[in-house]
């Protein structure tokens, strides 16, 4: 090779099969096979779905490019790390969260409460990312998170303060019935049913583990775990927040 000439840099294969180098289709070698250029969106689609099938702990970005056909390198162009990709699969749950004008559905209260519904119902499609919802906020300082997590805060506080509580009302109204949720879901996901063909209550939950002079109570309430329903128990709580916030609203209106 004369020394003059600049070796032409090869085509890596998914550079080829990601619709060439550079982003020019037309610099795939002939014959490849030519794919659309790997979005965000389906990046954390698969994560999302690796993740409901295995839990968090299983998701790498060497399982992630191996379920996209991809390099596993060519992912950081969509999330610089895991934990924004953790970050990104949050922010795709929590777009399926809408919270509903008030106006629309008959009040603040019912918006509230059905924007609790959606929330419970997202936390059961997806129970393995329960824990990422309550703790990933917590890593990040709120100015710093993704746009899309703060979506649902910046709807709730909107609602909040036209139903008539003030700005720091409104914060700790919000609090209030976040801390509500998540702590009703992460409850509603730990009433796991060892053996739902069992007849026997104790046998059934497998409470029989349990020592029956050091958990006398948890044994003796074998029949109410059994019967636990999450939705109506989701309702009774509701029912609890929504009377105190009820009252300050009224508060914050007679001292106005």
């Amino acid at each position: 090779m004369d020394d003059d000439v600049t070796p032409e840099k090869p085509i890596a294969a998914d550079e080829a099969l990601d619709g060439g180098v550079d982003g020019n289709p037309d610099a795939a070698p002939p014959g490849a096979r030519r794919r659309g250029r790997l979005s965000r969106d389906e990046v954390l689609t698969t994560a999302l779905a690796l993740i409901d099938a295995d839990g968090v702990e299983a998701l790498s970005m060497r399982r992630l490019g191996k379920a996209l056909g991809r390099d596993p390198m060519r992912l950081y162009r969509h999330a610089s790390s895991k934990d924004a990709l953790l970050d990104g699969v949050v922010e795709l749950v929590l777009s399926e969260l809408a919270v509903p004008l008030p106006q629309e559905v008959g009040g603040w209260e019912e918006a509230l409460r059905r924007t609790a519904h959606t929330f419970r119902a997202i936390a059961l499609a997806h129970p393995h990312v329960v824990p990422l919802l309550v703790t990933r906020p917590l890593a990040t300082p709120l100015a710093m998170r993704p746009l899309g997590t703060l979506r649902p805060l910046e709807d709730l506080l909107e609602l909040l303060i036209e139903a008539g509580f003030d700005g720091r009302g409104a914060l700790h109204a919000y609090r209030l019935y976040i801390g509500f949720l998540h702590g009703h879901v992460l409850n509603e996901l730990q009433e796991r049913v060892q053996d739902p063909d069992e007849i026997d209550d104790v046998l059934r939950l497998g409470l029989y583990r349990l020592p029956v002079r050091e958990f006398p109570r948890l044994r003796a309430l074998a029949a109410e775990l059994a019967e636990y329903d999450g939705e109506r128990e989701l309702d009774e709580g509701l029912d609890i927040v929504l009377t105190g916030l009820r009252e300050q609203v009224r508060s914050t209106a007679a001292g106005s």
